[in-house]
């Protein structure tokens, strides 16, 4: 899938796109070359101090904004694929200011893709999220502007020419977004004797960093374009991950902050009639006139299986949860 094949991943120095560039170059030892793009010089200087990348001859670190299209079109040259993980993700920042979440998650995706078909480039996966998903906040909202831009640019670019594929999921255990960093903080704080839950009944799914890379790279493998994967999960109500880290300090209901949901939903009602199953993932073909194509194309790599009228996907209703066993293996309690 890679040999020979330049890759560049936006949002390179980021909680994903840093770990999915060192898996790429333990993994792929046939890669061509590796284009790290991303606003941050600090981040990019301190992940150039890494062995893995350090004096690496197919390692470039790219400095630019996916704001910036000349930019992009520039970095872009001469990629065979390209990973699209950069975005502006905080619910109370995006609420805040609105304007620049629009920049960066709509009008940079725009500019992405506009640069991948400048260019020739031939394959893209980008990073979606639950909150995408019938979205009640602004950052949830742009990110479904985002996904569906990528769907869409498969009409105009032409699909034996150009791939555009999004994978979707939740919450990735051990990323800078995610609550279990911020408990494990908490627990090791000795001057706050509690953990601060916003609802008891809350949930969410959880994926590892490495499952999020695999996740990626079967999308790679197996796009047709259009289309979103989204993987199998377990579910986890939130009380009991503050319980698994320390059972007896006290946990404390803060109240649901404005734009947070109290379960996740990877898949919406409305899509399921253009869900299918396909084992270990689900796939949302798009609705235009080519599904019919992509469903056929899918039909000969997987035993399709379509889900039931006003599916859900969420993370309440989910048949997997995790138990307080699972939860301390994972977090290595």
């Amino acid at each position: 899938m890679f040999k020979n094949k330049s890759v560049l991943i936006t949002g390179g120095t980021g909680s994903f796109g840093s770990n999915l560039a060192e898996y790429l170059l333990k993994n792929f030892k046939e890669i061509k070359k590796l284009v790290i793009f991303s606003r941050d010089e600090l981040k990019q200087h301190n992940m150039a101090q890494k062995k893995i990348f350090a004096n690496n001859k197919k390692v470039r670190f790219f400095l630019g904004d996916i704001r910036d299209k000349d930019r992009l079109v520039r970095a872009f040259h001469n990629i065979d694929i390209v990973i699209h993980t950069a975005a502006l993700k905080q619910v109370p920042a995006a609420e805040y200011n609105p304007t620049e979440f629009i920049k960066t998650n709509i009008v940079g995706c725009q500019n992405v893709i506009e640069a991948c078909i400048d260019k020739n480039v031939k394959q893209l996966v980008a990073l979606s999220t639950d909150k995408a998903v019938a979205p009640i906040n602004l950052y949830g909202a742009t990110k479904l502007c985002g996904d569906k831009l990528f769907i869409a640019a498969n009409n105009y670019a032409g699909m034996s020419k150009f791939r555009f594929t999004i994978v979707r999921y939740g919450n990735v255990i051990s990323s800078r977004g995610s609550v279990i960093p911020k408990f494990i903080e908490i627990n090791k704080n000795n001057k706050q004797n509690y953990f601060p839950l916003t609802d008891e009944k809350m949930t969410r799914f959880l994926i590892s960093l490495e499952e999020g890379i695999k996740t990626v790279l079967f999308a790679l493998k197996n796009q047709i374009g259009g289309e979103i994967f989204i993987p199998k999960l377990p579910s986890v109500k939130i009380k009991e991950i503050c319980k698994a880290i320390n059972p007896k300090k006290k946990i404390i209901i803060t109240g649901v902050r404005p734009g947070e949901k109290i379960h996740e939903e990877l898949i919406a009602k409305s899509d399921s009639i253009n869900t299918y199953d396909i084992g270990k993932f689900y796939i949302i073909l798009p609705n235009n006139s080519e599904i019919n194509t992509i469903k056929k194309k899918f039909q000969k790599k997987f035993n399709l299986s379509k889900v039931k009228e006003n599916f859900s996907y969420n993370s309440l209703e989910n048949n997997n949860y995790l138990t307080n066993k699972k939860l301390k293996k994972i977090l290595n309690i």
